[in-house]
């Protein structure tokens, strides 16, 4: 390759990246007059942005549009977005000090984790009884089942803390369990994807290559956690922040392409360095607390920009086959099943926890937030081989209407509290109660 075509080919790739980023603020903005959270009107326009430009075009202008050389510099651009991202969202999967009660977090995560795993078995029993095989693909059952049941149990904390924030609720006794039980499920969810990946292997040799992969993740992420819990590094957070930061990306970006290298997702290898990160209790010393918020934001807010480029990828790579061969049959169960084990299974840990009726049913639908954590163990699952295209589109879907009907439900659910149709939020047990305020 001459200078002149690296030269159109970097050309072509900007003019590329700058399109992708336009559309993602111009969904941002439709999102906000429509009420809805931000990543909601993202992911819808960079998902559907590729299958449109095919439908309203043939596959000859298509093609010339994004030829296959700046589509492989976009995936890996939407790659290192998505791995960048995740160093953020997995350094919060943790709960903070002054959260809710044990028994209650307990109660909410058996109800909002377990009863959604039980519908994702449903979900595959519905495949099955349909015949689909297009949905079902080759894979082993047992990591077919877990990793469907994975998807239906997640809740987004980052969207969910949003939404939190904007209607009043993050320091509300229902948002800080809401919340406090989402981390806890992310977390569980991380180490079940892990295992649903492990067993995608034709067979138990194969799952060697997997497990030596994460021991490989797992052993970067335990010397990066060893370096910067020493007194160097903490004073090279607190005076360089924007160089820790490009540090930490690094980090994981090295981190991610090994484990992908030795037949794990990147997107574990990512998480795997984004939990080594110690939290701000855990950096105190003698030099005093390194401040390992602002890096990891920064690094974080980076993937963040970047992830608009993954969703036009995936729109161009899995969606476009995925309409043809998805069945509405598929797309409906998924989203029935999805929203019922949230919804019900919340609702229920929540009254056994101990609330109210009022905000148990605003804690369900709390939990019914999937957003783009979501979109990240869907794309785990696909990456390594176990979701297929039809699959990926119904579980696509299913993130999107659970997000985008989070904020109407809550407005339900608020109108009919203020009729005084339900019990109000003073039925909180009082060990929850206590430790929140009211709206």
């Amino acid at each position: 390759m001459d200078v002149s075509d690296l030269l159109s080919r970097a050309a072509h790739v900007s003019a590329a990246l700058a399109v992708v980023l336009l559309l993602a603020r111009l969904g941002r903005n439709a999102a906000r007059r429509l009420r809805q959270p931000e990543v909601v009107g993202e992911v819808t326009v960079g998902l559907l942005v590729g299958p449109a430009v095919l439908a309203l075009s043939d596959r000859a202008l298509f093609d010339a549009l994004l030829p296959a050389a700046v589509l492989d510099v976009l995936t890996f651009v939407g790659q290192t977005g998505l791995v960048l991202y995740l160093v953020g969202l997995a350094h919060k999967l943790r709960p903070g000090p002054g959260g809710p009660p044990r028994r209650a977090l307990s109660a909410l995560v058996a109800g909002a984790f377990v009863v959604p795993l039980a519908t994702g078995l449903l979900l595959v029993g519905l495949i099955a009884l349909t015949g689909d095989t297009a949905a079902r693909g080759e894979v082993p059952l047992p990591a077919f089942c877990l990793m469907v049941a994975v998807t239906l149990s997640i809740t987004a904390v980052p969207v969910l803390s949003r939404i939190l924030g904007d209607r009043g609720l993050s320091e509300s006794a229902e948002g800080r369990l809401a919340l406090a039980s989402a981390i806890v499920m992310d977390g569980l969810g991380w180490i079940m994807l892990t295992l649903a990946v492990g067993l995608g292997a034709d067979d138990l040799s194969g799952l060697w290559e997997p497990a030596v992969a994460l021991l490989a993740g797992g052993g970067c992420a335990l010397l990066l956690r060893l370096g910067l819990r020493t007194a160097p590094a903490r004073r090279l957070c607190r005076r360089l922040p924007r160089t820790t930061a490009v540090l930490l990306g690094g980090a994981a970006l090295g981190t991610a392409l090994l484990t992908e290298h030795l037949g794990m997702t990147a997107i574990v290898g990512a998480a795997l360095v984004g939990l080594a990160i110690p939290g701000e209790d855990a950096a105190a010393a003698d030099a005093g607390p390194a401040p390992w918020t602002e890096p990891v934001t920064a690094v974080s807010h980076t993937g963040r920009m970047l992830t608009p480029v993954f969703f036009v990828v995936t729109g161009v790579t899995v969606l476009i086959d995925a309409f043809s061969a998805a069945s509405w049959t598929l797309i409906a169960g998924t989203l029935v099943l999805g929203c019922s084990g949230k919804l019900l299974g919340g609702y229920a840990g929540a009254r056994l926890a101990g609330t109210g009726p009022a905000p148990a049913r605003r804690i369900g639908v709390l939990m019914n937030t999937r957003g783009l954590t979501e979109l990240i163990v869907i794309e785990a699952g696909h990456r390594a081989g176990i979701l297929p295209a039809p699959m990926v589109l119904a579980l696509v879907v299913m993130a999107l209407a659970t997000t985008a009907m989070t904020g109407p439900l809550l407005g339900l659910v608020d109108r009919a509290e203020r009729r005084g149709s339900v019990p109000a939020r003073s039925e909180l047990p009082r060990s929850v109660a206590t430790e929140g305020s009211t709206r």
